[in-house]
């Protein structure tokens, strides 16, 4: 496969992530030329040249439309702020490159879809960020569940809780603004739905309940702002094949710092993670004499690849940077006509609309199907 020029929009947390991604996914895989970091933009040019010289990128930009007309970018990473996703993954396809978008996909289900209709009519790979269903552990998790190794799967919950909205002091951010989404479902359910379509499928129907546990946050030029989303969400869900399922995730959670405790229950066993302890989980079989039955506590190793690309030994752990290299050896796939496992558009919009279906629970108070918004 002919290397391919990379762009990348945004230098925040995620995109040095993804910049990690694209300078890694040659070195651990082994099989795919090594990409050409071309392009890369910032909100202005200083900043942006110091960043390009940091991350390895050949030319940098204050404007990130310069991206589009470069004809060695062949695929453009996005990594800005929630509201910017739509305009720019729309503007990249119509150029004719690929799109790697961290999540969410939009901020509104119309600008969703119409990043799905640029997509099709592109005819270009564009991809939503969500990497922890890259996770070793989770595709193994998912290999059990294909081999019914619990049995009938019967009911599923899933838990994604953070702190770093939990002191009422904190400063005012973008994450509360009405302009950045719904707030945690957009910022946290979004991802705990990704997992649930990797293993066990969508959700159909929904019964949401939303919290706001600070009304305002205090401004750091002085004075107070109302807090505009929810940092709150609980979720009753019907999954597909009828699977009940509850979601609840909050940021502002003390104490939890990357929590995704996701109890997946079947008919002859349960299987347990936690995002925390992101290389292990728990299965127990319900088999042999009652009195020996019980969890068992699974490390990952080599034989859960790709573990074995990275690390030759169990127990020695990936990280969450990690998973972003898996997840960009899957757009590599995708962009080579490989087959691939990663949430593209079309997938992406149906996690979409699952969270606006639990936005207009709530508003109206009743359960909605999400084929319905």
């Amino acid at each position: 496969m002919a290397a391919i020029g990379v762009g990348l929009i945004g230098t925040g947390y995620m995109g040095k992530c993804h910049a990690l991604a694209w300078n890694n996914v040659a070195t651990i895989f082994g099989d795919v030329d090594r990409p050409r970091l071309v392009h890369l933009a910032e909100r202005n040019a200083e900043f942006a040249a110091a960043r390009a010289r940091e991350f390895g990128f050949a030319r940098a930009t204050a404007d990130w439309r310069e991206l589009l007309s470069d004809p060695e970018v062949d695929v453009i990473s996005i990594t800005t702020p929630n509201q910017f996703h739509a305009e720019m993954a729309i503007a990249a396809l119509e150029a004719g490159k690929h799109v790697w978008c961290e999540k969410p996909m939009a901020t509104s289900l119309a600008d969703a879809e119409r990043m799905l209709a640029a997509a099709k009519r592109s005819g270009k790979v564009a991809i939503i960020g969500y990497n922890y269903i890259q996770n070793p552990v989770m595709r193994h998790i998912r290999k059990l569940l294909e081999e019914g190794a619990i049995g009938t799967v019967t009911q599923v919950r899933v838990e994604m809780d953070e702190d770093f909205m939990a002191d009422p002091e904190a400063p005012f951010s973008p994450r509360s603004e009405k302009a950045s989404g719904y707030g945690a479902l957009d910022d946290f359910a979004v991802h705990t739905l990704s997992l649930l379509w990797n293993l066990v499928g969508h959700a159909k129907s929904v019964m949401t309940d939303l919290g706001k546990p600070y009304a305002d946050r205090p401004l750091t030029d002085g004075g107070r702002r109302t807090v505009e989303n929810h940092d709150q969400a609980s979720v009753l869900m019907r999954l597909e094949g009828g699977i009940p399922a509850v979601l609840m995730v909050n940021r502002a959670a003390w104490g939890r710092k990357g929590r995704i405790a996701l109890q997946i229950f079947g008919s002859a066993g349960a299987l347990v993670y936690d995002q925390e302890r992101m290389n292990e989980f728990q299965i127990y079989r319900a088999a042999g004499p009652t009195g020996e039955q019980g969890f068992v506590t699974v490390l990952a190793g080599p034989q859960h690849r790709p573990y074995d690309r990275f690390v030759p030994a169990p127990g020695h752990s990936l990280g969450f940077n990690d998973l972003k290299v898996v997840e960009c050896r899957e757009l590599v796939a995708a962009i080579g006509g490989e087959p691939f496992r990663a949430i593209d558009f079309a997938e992406g919009l149906r996690i979409e609309r699952s969270v606006h279906a639990m936005a207009q629970s709530f508003a109206e108070r009743r359960w909605v199907d999400v084929a319905d918004v």
